[in-house]
């Protein structure tokens, strides 16, 4: 209820695609620190979305500090938001989970560049989401501020800047690794643009603006 607007403005102005690589972040810590699914299907009230197994493999190999782990999915909220969007909008979606648990720029780039490897070698395309919120549980005036510098950093697909700016100015953006990954990625398959759709808060929906959680909805790609 408080995101979705967000996510719905970004996913009804982007150009799908079947396969999707999912990035979240592992907020309980559970399993491995960067895990991913090879093999199954996921169940949301829409239906069952298949994991792309083939994908999966070959992104395993290219990083094989991804270690296939269904106990770090296992309570993980921030990509199973992403799915019914995707089941609604993209009829016979496949997808490829990663759950991201560690924070240091070189791992998180290092991610991104093997993901861009593996899927500048694909025959279609395939469309990479970060998930995230963004800062948690200020006002929302502070809020706001903070997450424009994130934001801003984003815009200019600076996955460094990005950390810096979260670490300069406190923000709780917990999504901060994935977002990193996707930046890299994307850059090293050619993006050079990014799009800020929409921005809100859970201020928004409730009209309580003493604490609140932020939300960004980027768009990425390459423009020729």
């Amino acid at each position: 209820m408080y995101s979705g607007a967000v996510a719905g403005a970004v996913y009804s102005t982007v150009e799908l695609t079947t396969t999707t690589v999912i990035l979240c972040p592992n907020h309980f810590g559970h399993g491995q620190p960067l895990s991913l699914y090879l093999e199954g299907q996921w169940e949301t009230p829409l239906g069952r979305a298949p994991v792309d197994s083939d994908l999966a493999t070959r992104l395993r190999d290219a990083f094989p500090r991804l270690v296939p782990d269904p106990v770090a999915h296992g309570r993980e909220h921030s990509l199973e938001v992403q799915l019914p969007f995707l089941q609604q909008l993209i009829p016979g979606l496949r997808f490829v989970p990663i759950a991201i648990g560690v924070s240091d720029y070189e791992t998180l780039a290092g991610l991104g560049e093997a993901i861009a490897g593996v899927l500048a070698k694909m025959p279609e395309r395939v469309l990479i989401i970060a998930s995230s919120d963004m800062n948690h549980y200020e006002s929302d005036s502070v809020t706001r501020r903070k997450d424009r510098e994130a934001i801003d950093a984003i815009l200019a697909l600076d996955g460094r800047g990005l950390l810096e700016s979260l670490r300069r100015h406190h923000n709780s953006m917990c999504g901060y690794g994935p977002t990193v990954a996707m930046i890299t990625a994307a850059r090293r398959l050619g993006a050079n643009r990014a799009e800020l759709i929409r921005y809100a808060t859970s201020g928004d929906v409730t009209g309580e603006r003493d604490q609140v959680v932020g939300y960004a909805g980027i768009a990425v790609w390459k423009e020729s």
